[in-house]
């Protein structure tokens, strides 16, 4: 009996993987696939610095940007099997896990982005990070990265301008039926194929927040952004269950700490990166930005809301109830 018990304390230290090496510190691979200069690259260097200074010996954080260690495609299998410790996948990769948190792409949902920061407020939001525990994955925080705003190679006033276009997008049902209710196309690609996608006309529009738009350079192959705050792009910071679990009680205070206030910090860097990538968008000329008016947006509003509906069940009427609620208008 007590070479079993042994046998299994070994296994599980060793199923715990590398948080519990005693020959050095924990090693944390923080893998994206997005540029240094978007908010969610800059709080992964500010989460390594933050852990450099107050952790120096017991963690060590290595950050790898713009798919340089996985891709889209790759990088959920590879936290599931402990190959990379942290992630911040947009929420729409989430949904083979949860379907509640298809609530973020509902499209015209939230009216701006104050809504969607009140919603993330509400007890329901932090229920959402909890969500995937049975499939391993651990929700540590949200981070966002602003309103996405739609761009073609012809100008979007109303939805049935979008119809016959092939749209860019991440892997989400939601996102799909939101492109087929205008009569448009849709198809799922790695963001780092899509700027060449969208140059050769492979795809004639996609979506993004204007940090992503400036920094990918978007706005060079697309010639005209609608300005259309649509939806949010948010991503949640996850690490694999059971190696945040191994971690040392009192480390773990300390990084949960640390991610609380990167948290701030990207979400307020998004904020003022949108604006600033706004701005550098409209002065460099490339695209011509289109503003909709208020008749306008009601008109694409009543268009997506039979998605609301469809996807309800899935979501929870509760939580769709607590995102609605939110809105001021």
């Amino acid at each position: 009996m007590l070479k079993l018990i042994a046998t299994a304390a070994i296994a599980a230290v060793l199923a715990a993987g590398p948080a519990l090496a005693d020959d050095g510190p924990i090693v944390i691979k923080f893998s994206h696939v997005v540029a240094d200069d978007t908010p969610k690259g800059k709080g992964a260097l500010l989460f390594k610095k933050l852990v450099d200074e107050r952790l120096a010996g017991k963690v060590k954080v290595e950050v790898y940007p713009n798919s340089t260690l996985y891709g889209d495609a790759d990088e959920m299998k590879a936290l599931l099997e402990n190959k990379v410790q942290l992630l911040a996948p947009s929420l729409s990769k989430f949904e083979p896990y949860t379907k509640q948190l298809q609530v973020f792409d509902l499209p015209f949902l939230f009216d701006d982005l104050e809504a969607v920061k009140r919603f993330m407020k509400r007890d329901k939001s932090r229920e959402l990070l909890r969500s995937m525990g049975k499939h391993g994955i651990q929700g540590l925080a949200f981070w966002n990265n602003g309103m996405k705003q739609l761009s073609a190679n012809r100008p979007l006033h109303l939805p049935a301008d979008a119809r016959g276009l092939n749209f860019r997008i991440q892997p989400s049902s939601v996102l799909e039926a939101q492109f087929a209710a205008v009569g448009a196309k849709s198809q799922k690609m790695a963001f780092a194929e899509t700027f060449k996608a969208l140059q050769t006309g492979v795809v004639q529009g996609t979506e993004n927040p204007w940090s992503n738009i400036s920094s990918q350079k978007f706005d060079t192959v697309q010639p005209f952004i609608t300005e259309s705050d649509h939806g949010t792009l948010n991503y949640m910071l996850i690490s694999n269950s059971k190696f945040w679990a191994s971690i040392p009680y009192q480390t773990r205070v300390e990084l949960d700490a640390i991610i609380d206030e990167v948290t701030f910090a990207v979400n307020k860097e998004a904020e003022a990166l949108n604006r600033k990538s706004r701005e550098q968008v409209i002065a460099a000329g490339h695209a011509k930005v289109i503003p909709l008016t208020e008749q306008e947006r009601t008109a694409w509003r009543q268009v997506m809301e039979p998605i609301w509906q469809k996807y309800e069940a899935d979501i929870g009427p509760d939580v769709l109830r607590a995102a609605r609620i939110v809105n001021r208008r």
